[in-house]
């Protein structure tokens, strides 16, 4: 059994009820499961293939979900940068490995799955790109139609494509993401669309699992966790789920939670460093890593929380390391990502040479979306290919053979 819990006033509302936020304060809501009366066996968890739904006792679901095989995303050890930056127990959980090539189809699955199981017959969204593309693909599997709202000209054209090709109904507004989401917000309220932003409470809870699998694949509690964040709904996700572990008794203690965000786009990472109550939006945030290029993060106060209550931090980096993270992801491990997902290993970096990061620590950083995403990126970045005469003197004399 389950139900919603305002994070601040404490009210309960029934779980088949349709609200985003508490109807007495305005804060956020949280799934809240009687794990006392759950029937949690780590060993049948561990018989199941690696997956969001290895873990469905603890998952809201109760019909069978809408599900593309998310999860069981690869868990790196990234050794050559480690070795470079003096972390020898450096991990990269790869979101990109997904279905749709991120993070959100965790939460996805979870909330179509839910959006049937509340019989609602349409899904609407903001988005900065993945969301959008998410959210497409689960309601195309589900034959249920999608609205997607983005900021017109700042959403990466591989997300894009993705949105268009499942079937949403995408819209460009002349606005920025917080716009966005405000407008979704209303026309779900005022015309019954089922909103699947990250302000609703069942989508987090499949992103949990991120956490979940990378305790699994690394064989114990990593010291901490580091998330990019953009609307903070992943840190906040990952932090509820291994509080739940911790209750069931299947973990000990709690990871750091650590949050990076872009210079140009970091009102969490403000917050921590000032120690104010709450973020202070920015109005126009700027990064080139449009996945987190979010001013007014919905989930900020459970996210402040998580970085609070186990001792993380937050950091910025700017779109400078965060590229060169990218192309060192990608030149030393093979690991392709978009910009955002190079926050959190960039973020890293730096943390290090702040001497804020102990070198034994056990790290897992959180790549959350792949590489093809946004393609304009990578190729302003490279070289273009070298184009020769079809012979073979010219194929050496380009490579400089003799």
């Amino acid at each position: 059994m389950f139900r919603l819990v305002c994070v601040e006033c404490g009210k309960t509302f029934p779980p088949d009820e349709i609200v985003y936020n508490c109807t007495s304060c305005g804060h956020l809501l949280a799934v809240q499961y009687d794990l006392d009366t759950l029937n949690v066996d780590r060993g049948e968890w561990n018989r199941r293939p690696l997956s969001v739904w290895r873990y469905r006792e603890i998952l809201p679901v109760t019909i069978p979900p809408v599900s593309l095989k998310e999860g069981g995303t690869p868990l790196y050890h990234l050794s050559r940068i480690g070795k470079e930056i003096g972390l020898p127990y450096l991990y990269a959980k790869h979101e990109g490995m997904n279905p749709t090539g991120s993070f959100k189809d965790r939460g996805m699955t979870v909330g179509v799955s839910m959006a049937l199981q509340l019989k609602k017959s349409s899904v609407a969204c903001a988005s900065t790109g993945n969301t959008s593309a998410s959210l497409a693909a689960y309601a195309a599997k589900a034959g249920i139609p999608a609205v997607v709202l983005l900021p017109a000209g700042k959403v990466a054209l591989g997300k894009v494509a993705q949105a268009l090709m499942h079937g949403a109904k995408v819209i460009s507004i002349r606005g920025n993401f917080d716009r966005a989401l405000e407008m979704v917000h209303e026309l779900c309220l005022s015309h019954g669309l089922y909103l699947l932003n990250s302000v609703n409470p069942f989508r987090l809870e499949g992103q949990k699992t991120i956490g979940f699998e990378a305790v699994d694949q690394l064989g114990t509690v990593p010291d901490r966790m580091i998330l990019p964040v953009g609307n903070a709904g992943n840190i906040s996700a990952v932090y509820k789920g291994f509080t739940e572990l911790i209750s069931l008794g299947l973990m000990d203690r709690m990871p750091m939670m650590t949050g990076i965000q872009a210079a140009g786009s970091s009102p969490v990472v403000r917050a921590v460093h000032q120690n104010l109550p709450e973020v202070i939006p920015e109005d126009h945030p700027e990064t080139v890593a449009t996945a987190i290029r979010i001013g007014a993060p919905v989930n900020a106060e459970k996210a402040l929380a998580a970085i609070r209550k186990t001792g993380g931090t937050a950091e910025s980096v700017s779109d400078a390391e965060i590229l060169a993270m990218q192309k060192a992801l990608a030149r030393m491990e093979g690991i392709g990502v978009e910009p955002a997902s190079a926050a959190s290993v960039a973020g890293v970096k730096k943390l290090v040479e702040m001497g804020v990061v102990d070198r034994d620590e056990r790290i897992v950083c959180v790549v959350t979306g792949h590489l093809l995403k946004d393609p304009e990126t990578v190729i302003r970045q490279c070289e273009p290919p070298v184009e020769i005469d079809a012979d073979l003197p010219s194929l050496l004399s380009a490579l400089q053979l003799s």
